[in-house]
């Protein structure tokens, strides 16, 4: 019976092991400046999450990749508090400033879409045309922007 539980035991920290990894990228040009939060707490398995990372003052360009992930220890920390502390990486890769115009609103990128509303589009106008964004993109495989008029 004890090879079993540990058998099971090693089993589900193996399987879980890969879970909660995302990665995030802007479409700018990534620099070398990180921001690395090896342990961002949330608590009950993700249900309070994590406060807000502050990148603003220390990208000034804008963020060109976000990382989550689950890295071994915060597993067994996890683990080890019956998920009620669930901590978990988060690796921000900063925008390189330059000639990117991914984060002007008001430029086109090339090879992108731009879908542009009027500043005072109704709330239903600006999901759907989120939502047409998203298919899109998925259909060209590149980005599709939504403009919000000024």
């Amino acid at each position: 019976m004890r090879r079993f539980l540990t058998a099971c035991t090693l089993a589900l920290v193996v399987g879980l092991g890969g879970c909660y990894h995302v990665i995030v990228e802007t479409g700018k040009q990534p620099s070398s400046q990180t921001i690395e939060i090896p342990w961002a707490t949330s608590f009950v398995a993700g249900l309070v999450p994590i406060e807000t990372v502050e990148t603003a003052s220390k990208c000034p360009n804008g963020v060109a990749r976000v990382e989550t992930y689950h890295s071994f220890l915060n597993m067994v920390a996890t683990v080890v508090t019956w998920n009620i502390y669930s901590p978990m990486t988060i690796e921000v890769t900063c925008a390189a400033g330059g000639t990117s115009s991914a984060g002007s609103p008001d430029a086109d990128v090339a090879g992108a879409d731009v879908i542009r509303l009027s500043s005072d589009a109704s709330l239903e106008l600006r999901a759907k045309a989120i939502n047409y964004a998203a298919w899109r993109s998925i259909e060209l495989r590149h980005p599709v922007y939504v403009n919000y008029g000024q």
